[in-house]
């Protein structure tokens, strides 16, 4: 079943495209016509582009790993906070910091810094400042926080990038083609969808496209989270280990019976601590004539 109905893309403008004159032709497959002088998207391919792009990206969320959101039009700003943050996804929405991926080590540091900062302002030595020197600290907090506040969780380099406007995001996709992560972008007909791992051919200007298919890959990472918190419920039953209480007599007999199997001759000997042997002879386990205590 499609993850999203022909009615929805278009009460949502997703199959407005740009101008004529501004297209660029390798989107030429995913435009159905032209009118008035602006290019209509095909929303039949782009039903399927959105269930291939939400089905990646729901095994993904299911292998435990980070998708990396990066919307910094005006329009999606609110949209990728809201709906990516609800599903504890890393994204940026203010600037994209030249390096992000690239020179990855550096902006940890940099999200280091800002833990650190925390710690300062709650020890004692903070009381210690001047007034100057704590406002300077508390804008250099407040700086970082607004770049890279959101990536914070992220400890290591996304599993995959999600783009709104692969124009605007350039240099994000640059990053993210040099070191080989997946990309799934949003593609208007002035783009280029070369090097785009996963298109989704779509109005990248309207907020209600943006907010719909943007909805979509968020529900589609609740079900990836919600198999895999599934799959290791079950392998926890699974490797749950026999109570010693229901199991330590049985285990107990087979290791004696294993130990008189090893013995030869007649005279069956076990050399076994006092108190181990009464307790085995408590419970029937063995006799006391094939016990030989020294």
């Amino acid at each position: 079943m499609p993850r999203t109905e022909f009615k929805q893309l278009l009460d949502a403008g997703v199959h407005f495209g740009h101008l004529k004159r501004k297209w660029n032709p390798n989107m030429a497959p995913y435009i159905f016509m032209e009118k008035n002088g602006i290019h209509i998207i095909d929303l039949q391919k782009t039903i399927e582009k959105i269930d291939e792009a939400a089905d990646a990206i729901k095994q993904i969320a299911k292998s435990g790993r980070k998708v990396l959101f990066v919307a910094t039009k005006k329009q999606a700003k609110t949209i990728i906070a809201e709906k990516v943050g609800s599903v504890n996804m890393p994204y940026i929405a203010e600037r994209w910091a030249g390096g992000m991926l690239t020179n990855f080590p550096t902006i940890r540091k940099a999200v280091k810094k800002m833990s650190s900062i925390d710690k300062m302002m709650k020890d004692t030595s903070w009381d210690n400042l001047s007034k100057r020197e704590k406002l300077q600290i508390t804008r250099q907090r407040a700086k970082l926080d607004k770049i890279l506040g959101s990536i914070v969780d992220l400890t290591r380099l996304p599993a995959a990038l999600f783009v709104v406007d692969v124009l605007k995001e350039r240099i994000a996709v640059r990053e993210a083609q040099r070191l080989s992560i997946p990309i799934f972008a949003m593609v208007d007909t002035n783009s280029d969808p070369e090097g785009i791992d996963f298109v989704i051919p779509a109005n990248d200007d309207a907020s209600q496209s943006v907010d719909l298919i943007i909805g979509i890959m968020c529900d589609a990472i609740k079900e990836g989270l919600a198999d895999r918190k599934v799959e290791r419920e079950k392998e926890e039953v699974e490797e749950k280990p026999i109570s010693l209480k229901k199991g330590r007599k049985a285990v107990t007999k087979i290791i004696v019976e294993d130990d008189l199997e090893e013995v030869e001759g007649d005279t069956k000997e076990v050399v076994l601590d006092d108190k181990i042997t009464d307790l085995l002879i408590d419970q029937g386990l063995i006799d006391d004539d094939i016990i030989d205590i020294k």
